[in-house]
Order: structure tokens, then sequence, then C-alpha cells
């Protein structure tokens, strides 16, 4: 493998993840959807080797980053998901009750938001499809730094998402929360309104889960198990930070984003603290990423040193 010093680091904590993960499973006795598992597993595989592929032969360094880095993050999605899986039941009180109070004081109530958003359906319905695009987001921008050759940005964004998400996912396994959905139920009029992406059954779901723990785990039927902090409010920060420098781009993400706020506390079902704790763990998985690519990065060039020649 020809990986660059952050695709080692990812690729090594890609690997500690699924080696956790096997005996966690084994341990446990939970069965695995198989075929499932392995087309993805298959997929980012095919993406890593494709970008080192590319990366040996010297052909295309846009295509050898972005490629490698889409790969990564498949396997580390995988990874990681099986991973906060393994953590159920949990085995701490869910502190949902205390972010609801702290909601309070700010004056938020989910099913009143949820209800303003029912009454204007064309509203609820943007969010709806606000809020689904998120990992499409992260693809794109994978994919527009690796092909304009943006090593370390690219890189300072694959760690930060790699971070946040363990931070996340640490977080939750000490103080699990499972949002708002798991708390209320919604009058038939707002469900039959607006389409919700997740909704009191969906957080019904969640506590079951957290109560009874999983026997069968499958991609087709995984749920985002993590209420505070809030990871899509994460990959939102992300997608605007990191294009900054592109106005172009920037500007619709920004206002995208901006939208993101709102459409994750009506499509997510979320608490208003876990807004806040998403933009505080990705402002710290943001900084710990740049020290480590500060750290491990080599001088700008298209190729690993191995394929330089040397100076005579």
């Amino acid at each position: 493998m020809f990986f660059l010093p952050v695709e080692r680091l990812v690729f090594t904590v890609v690997v500690a993840l699924g080696v956790i993960d096997a005996a966690l499973i084994a341990l446990k006795g939970v069965s695995i959807d198989l075929l499932g598992c392995n087309v993805l597993i298959l997929t980012g595989g095919f993406s890593v080797a494709l970008g080192q592929y590319y990366r040996l032969q010297q052909r295309d360094p846009g295509i050898a980053l972005a490629a490698t880095a889409a790969g990564l993050f498949v396997l580390f999605t995988i990874a990681g998901s099986i991973f906060n899986y393994m953590f159920l039941p949990i085995h701490f009180a869910p502190i949902d009750d205390l972010l609801v109070r702290v909601d309070a004081a700010f004056g938020y109530h989910w099913p009143e938001v949820v209800g303003l958003a029912a009454r204007y359906p064309w509203v609820g319905t943007a969010f709806y499809w606000i809020y689904a695009t998120s990992l499409p987001q992260m693809a794109g921008i994978i994919l527009l730094l690796g092909f304009s050759r943006q090593a370390r940005m690219l890189h300072h964004f694959l760690l930060t998402g790699v971070i946040g998400a363990l931070l996340a996912i640490g977080v939750w396994i000490f103080f699990p929360t499972f949002g708002a959905k798991s708390l209320y139920t919604l009058p038939q009029s707002v469900l039959d309104a607006i389409p919700l992406a997740v909704d009191p059954a969906y957080g019904a779901e969640l506590l079951r889960l957290g109560r009874d723990g999983v026997e069968h785990l499958s991609p087709a039927n995984v749920l985002g198990l993590i209420g505070f902090p809030s990871f899509h409010i994460i990959m939102a920060c992300m997608s605007v930070c990191f294009v900054t420098h592109q106005r172009l781009v920037f500007i619709p993400l920004a206002v995208l984003n901006a939208l993101m706020l709102p459409a994750v506390l009506v499509q997510g079902g979320h608490h208003l603290s876990d807004v806040f704790g998403g933009v505080a763990v990705f402002g710290l998985a943001f900084w710990l990423a740049g020290q480590v690519v500060r750290q491990l990065s080599e001088p700008a060039v298209p190729w690993p040193r191995p394929f330089i020649a040397p100076a005579v």
C-alpha cells in the first residue's frame, strides 16, 4: 500500500475497529447480515484499491486522493456503526430528561417545533430533503478536494470526521441519549402533513435497542443511535468549514447547512442541546485533526516519496 501518512492513520483506525467489532460480535453472539456488510466492505475496499492503483501507476494524483479517501470513509462508517451498536444495551441511564430541562430554559419544545413545521407542509417537506443531504455532501466534498489535489485539506476533512465520530460515540456510551423523538408522541394530523425522517416510532425502537440490545445487525436496518451530540450537525459544520476558499461552492453549502439546523431539530427529532453539542464536538475534532495533520503531513507533492527522483 502507498498510503500517505493520514491515510495510513485512518486505515489503522479502521482495522483496529474491525478487530474490536469482530471480538465483540463473537462475545455478544450477535448475528450479522454478511451479504449486506460484505457489499459495503467490498465497495470501500475497491475504492481504496483503485486509489492505490492510480498512485502506484503515477497516473492521476487527484483520482488517487479522492478514491482512497472515499474508500476509507466508507470502511470507517461501517466499522464505526458496528462499534456503536456493540454498546447496546446501554449501561448508563439516558440523560434525555436533563436535556429536556435545558431546552425548556431556552423555550424549546420538540412537538411544538414539529407542529409548526406541519402547519406549512412545504417547509416541513423541504427540511426532510435537506436532512437527507448530509452524507451526499460528505461524498461530494471528498471528491471535490481529492480531484482538485488539495491533499492536506482533504485529510484534515477526513480525520475531522473520524475523530468527531469517535468523540460522539464516546460521549454517547457514558451519557446515552435517544433524542426528543423517544419521549413524545405526535398527533396523527402532524404525521399526515409532512414526511418525517425520524418519528416517535423510530424513537421507540431506539429505546427498545437501548433496553434489550441487538440480536441481528444489518446495514438495511441500522439506526442512528446517538442523540447528543448531533452527528448531522458535525457533518454540517464540516461541509461549510472545508469549502470556505471556494466561493461558488461555499455560498450554496452555507445556505443549505444554515437550513440544516432547523431540519435537524424537526426531521432528526433532536433536542436543542444536541445542536450545541454537535458544534462543540466539531470544534474539538477540527482542532485535534489539524494538529495531527500538521504533524504527519509531508511536503505538498503529487506522489509519495518513493516515486520522487533523488536530487543530484
